[in-house]
């Protein structure tokens, strides 16, 4: 790769980005090699399925509620399967962080005291070309203990001992993320095989030598076909690379609406490979209000601020939840503690940490098995709590939780939220959704913003909320109607108060978060367009990005 403007193709891969320090350690012959037989495999399956996504939500805008599926029933009804047992380093999983692979992240979460470590290159990573390959060369550093860092002020960041040191679970990119900087006959590879191919085949048998081994947290899947390609990619590499089947495991994050009707589902299609669920409390809402966006008023919801996990249709996806991994033999993880710790405002952190402590003492009471924090001050929190539960059980999988009914209407059960819409909820909206895209365009997937902990999930829920107001003509606590012209008065007052430095990327970001709130159509994923415009390097002309640019979302 002689120059920035030169494509450079090995072993049926092209690489069309400027190649940055120590790539080639990543992007090996063999491993693009085994990269190429995952992607041959599986694309056109991809396809079907995204294709099948776009049906689905037309079903759903038109009326048709999801349900349990009746095609599935026997496997609902099977009370004889289980899932893999847990794995070595995932028996016990109180306290889970998570965060982007940067080197700083990644000290300091192997350091934080966590039992797991969800390694994220999906939503709180940037996929720039940079993002992508640092973050595969600092997990197999964290691995081989070379990795160490010194702030701009001078502080050391360096690795505990390790024995000390959490499981890392790698959370690839969802379904729909291309990486379009690394193609076959002109097609960008899937940025899930990506991600997934290339820390296997690096470490999986470094791994194992270490007694765990490769483990992943599956993101954004919205059925058990889903989870099922997953399972086929899995039995696909284990046997490239001659590892026994059943050494992947991976934990799926039900974080859409249509997954939440098939949970039982995914656990089966993965069920040798599969370690648990997860509640992704966030994507979830989204999801819901992307899929239900023109359904009228059943499904508009208040600020996102008030869509606790005390709402009736969020307690009927969490418990339903833990009932059917528990019934399966499966872990339950629960959602995200967001809160970031102001160590100068000793009470400002008392109220969070005692927000956090409420919600994961509800959490272990309901039976999951741990849960998630973003910041590592929050591991003690979570940690006592769980304590509190389990005690010296690495688990509470024995509680079944058969007072819950499978009851597929209360996961729609959206018109029993309580709450109201408001300006400020509005103008919250709009900051923190600008806000995130802005730090993304830089590069930082994982933003702090008033104390809390955002990824894009956050602006994704921010603008689907705003599309729906306006569509809907919401009606705010003061008897405000939503209008765009009401929301683009507020989103130029509060683009006026942003705090401007050099070099940043907030006129960019107004028009990626105009461009997925105030159009007449709804971007699936505000991420695409923003990497469309911003992030993808394209590196030879029109024919290119326009092969490129041939990706569903």
């Amino acid at each position: 790769m002689n120059s920035f403007t030169d494509n450079f193709t090995i072993n049926g891969i092209t690489l069309t980005a400027q190649p940055i320090c120590r790539q080639s350690e990543v992007l090996t012959p063999d491993a693009l090699a085994f990269v190429a037989k995952l992607h041959k495999a599986t694309a056109g399956r991809r396809q079907e399925l995204l294709e099948a996504r776009r049906e689905r939500r037309q079903q759903i805008s038109k009326g048709q509620d999801p349900r349990f599926l009746r095609e599935t029933e026997s496997v609902r009804n099977d009370p004889n399967w289980r899932v893999a047992p847990p794995a070595p380093g995932l028996e016990d999983r109180r306290v889970e962080i998570t965060g982007p692979v940067d080197k700083k992240m990644t000290i300091n979460a192997l350091n934080s005291g966590a039992k797991v470590w969800l390694a994220d290159m999906e939503d709180s990573s940037t996929p720039s070309w940079r993002n992508v390959i640092q973050g595969q060369l600092n997990l197999t550093d964290a691995l081989e203990r070379r990795i160490d860092f010194t702030s701009p002020e001078g502080k050391e960041y360096k690795l505990r001992p390790a024995g000390e040191l959490p499981t890392i679970v790698v959370r690839p990119r969802g379904w729909h993320l291309p990486e379009k900087h690394m193609l076959i006959d002109g097609t960008p590879i899937a940025g899930g095989i990506v991600d997934f191919g290339l820390y296997f085949f690096h470490n999986a048998r470094r791994l194992i030598a270490q007694g765990k081994g490769p483990y992943f947290y599956l993101p954004k899947i919205e059925n058990h076909l889903e989870a099922r390609l997953w399972n086929d990619i899995f039995i696909l590499a284990q046997d490239l690379l001659g590892i026994p089947q059943g050494t992947i495991r991976a934990t799926v994050l039900i974080e859409t609406i249509t997954a939440a009707f098939e949970m039982e589902e995914i656990l089966y299609e993965l069920r040798d490979h599969a370690a648990g669920l997860n509640a992704g409390r966030w994507d979830y809402i989204f999801s819901l209000i992307k899929n239900f966006r023109t359904r009228g008023p059943r499904f508009v919801l208040p600020d996102r601020g008030q869509v606790t996990m005390t709402q009736p249709f969020m307690r009927a996806y969490t418990e339903q939840l833990v009932r059917a991994c528990h019934k399966r033999g499966a872990m339950a993880i629960g959602g995200m503690a967001a809160a970031v710790p102001n160590r100068k405002d000793a009470a400002a952190n008392a109220i969070a940490f005692e927000k956090v402590r409420a919600d994961k003492t509800r959490e272990a009471g309901d039976g999951f098995d741990g849960s998630w924090v973003a910041h590592p001050d929050l591991v003690p929190v979570c940690r006592e709590v769980f304590d509190g539960v389990l005690g010296d059980r690495p688990n509470q999988l024995e509680r079944l939780r058969e007072d819950v009914t499978p009851d597929d209407r209360a996961l729609l059960d959206m018109s029993s939220t309580t709450g109201t819409i408001t300006e400020q909820g509005i103008r919250n909206n709009i900051e923190v959704g600008i806000r995130y895209i802005e730090s993304w365009l830089r590069g930082n997937g994982a933003v702090a913003i008033h104390n809390l902990m955002e990824d894009a999930a956050t602006a994704e829920i921010s603008r689907s909320q705003l599309w729906q107001w306006i569509f809907s003509r919401a009606i705010t606590d003061h008897g405000d109607v939503v209008t765009r012209e009401w929301v683009e008065d507020m989103l130029d007052e509060e683009f006026a108060k942003l705090e401007r430095f050099e070099g940043d990327r907030f006129a960019d970001a107004r028009d990626i978060f105009e461009e997925v709130t105030l159009s007449n159509e709804f971007p699936a994923f505000l991420t695409l367009p923003a990497y469309d415009r911003f992030l993808y390097e394209a590196r030879d002309g029109a024919e290119l990005s326009e092969k490129a640019a041939l990706i569903p979302a």
